[in-house]
């Protein structure tokens, strides 16, 4: 069986599409808690699918951004959006609390899928464009490309950006990055696969186990202000 046209471009892809529906399909949730109209379900999903590539597509000067070179991961996260939206037009009966509650729990294990694939996919990015020695930047594009799409898409919602409040999250991202950075020597496919894979463990465990970084008590800042 030839398997040669199985190549790293090829496996960053499959893994973009899949990035790219899981996040698509996070983002029309919140659109859905939101009581938005079709058209802010499409802005929420495909937001949440593009914006961090494009914001690091812009760091690292490429020039326009991948998205509007290639549209296809915009038109995949337009086709989820508008497939899950006109299920739930259709499908009333699931929107009761019991399936929405379900729905919402698969919704975080794709968000943390999303964020995976993204992560190393920010690393490729930087690496393909020569920064192989700067681990900050590479780190940074990492974080940014997984978590980018999701605060544009709390901003708008008028939500607390996910990333600042709930579990652990860019932290995930962070540590897939370096993952990702350490294995590139070992081979390209290998690095991607394992700093995708360490991201979504993490996440999942989080989610699991409910871990949070340290913060400050709500009822202790509010007697502090008095």
């Amino acid at each position: 069986m030839n398997l040669n046209w199985i190549n790293t471009d090829t496996i960053i892809f499959i893994m973009e599409i899949v990035g790219t529906v899981a996040f698509a399909s996070s983002g029309a949730l919140i659109a859905f808690k939101k009581d938005m109209d079709i058209f802010g379900v499409n802005v929420l999903g495909i937001i949440t699918s593009v914006g961090g590539g494009c914001i690091r597509d812009l760091i690292i000067g490429r020039t326009p951004p991948v998205m509007f070179i290639k549209p296809v991961y915009a038109i995949v996260a337009m086709i989820t959006c508008n497939l899950l939206f006109l299920l739930f037009y259709w499908k009333k009966e699931l929107l009761n609390h019991q399936f929405m509650a379900a729905y919402e729990k698969l919704m975080l294990v794709m968000d943390a899928i999303g964020l995976g694939i993204f992560t190393v996919v920010g690393v490729s990015a930087g690496m393909d464009h020569g920064y192989g020695d700067n681990w900050f930047l590479l780190i940074f594009l990492g974080v940014i490309t997984g978590v980018g799409g999701g605060v544009m898409r709390d901003v708008l919602a008028t939500e607390k950006p996910y990333i600042l409040v709930k579990h652990i999250y860019a932290c995930a991202s962070l540590v897939g990055a370096i993952v990702c950075i350490l294995l590139w020597p070992v081979g390209h496919i290998t690095a991607i696969g394992l700093g995708a894979t360490a991201v979504m463990i993490i996440r999942i465990l989080a989610m699991i186990f409910r871990w949070n970084l340290p913060r400050l008590k709500s009822d202790y800042m509010k007697s502090a202000d008095n």
